[in-house]
């Protein structure tokens, strides 16, 4: 099956339009300007003005006896990280500084600023055990369910014949 060809007035087939410029450049530039549109609109989101520029990425497990939050947080330090547990929500703040560089920093890619994740658990926990380790820029938060009333086990008894039992 052969494609329709477009053809203008004293010119044969037209050539498919070739690239004179690097096409993602030119999408660099234009999420540039619409930062500086929302910057201007919004306001600056400057990592001193208290503001969340970012979420960490995560994943959440629930075992039997226990939440398992782990957040990626590569770069930072743990000293860096709050970790707040208030009834079932778990909260994770903090922030990103930006380093000192030599010359002019041409593209970045990496997240600086301040930075939360919050969750509400499904359950009820033990604020009390909750632990948390960093390892290798992964954040991981174990969150203990609360201490349930275990299961009893009721036995059914036969009453006697002719009794009201």
């Amino acid at each position: 099956m052969s494609m329709p060809v477009r053809r203008q007035r004293g010119q044969g087939a037209m050539e498919r339009p070739r690239w004179t410029r690097n096409p993602l450049a030119e999408f660099d530039d234009l999420l540039s300007q619409m930062g500086g549109l929302l910057e201007s609109t919004v306001g600056s989101t400057a990592p001193g003005a208290g503001l969340v520029v970012w979420t960490p990425s995560a994943d959440v497990t629930e075992a039997d006896d226990a939440y398992h939050i782990e957040l990626e947080l590569p770069g930072v330090s743990r000293r860096d990280v709050d970790i707040e547990v208030s009834g079932q929500e778990v909260a994770v703040t903090g922030e990103v500084a930006e380093r000192e560089r030599k010359g002019v920093l041409r593209r970045s890619g990496r997240r600086t600023g301040r930075f939360e994740y919050r969750m509400l658990l499904p359950g009820e926990v033990n604020t009390e055990g909750v632990k948390a380790t960093m390892s290798e820029g992964v954040l991981t938060i174990t969150v203990p369910k609360a201490e349930t009333a275990k299961p009893r086990h009721i036995e059914i008894t036969e009453r006697a014949e002719g009794g009201r039992g």
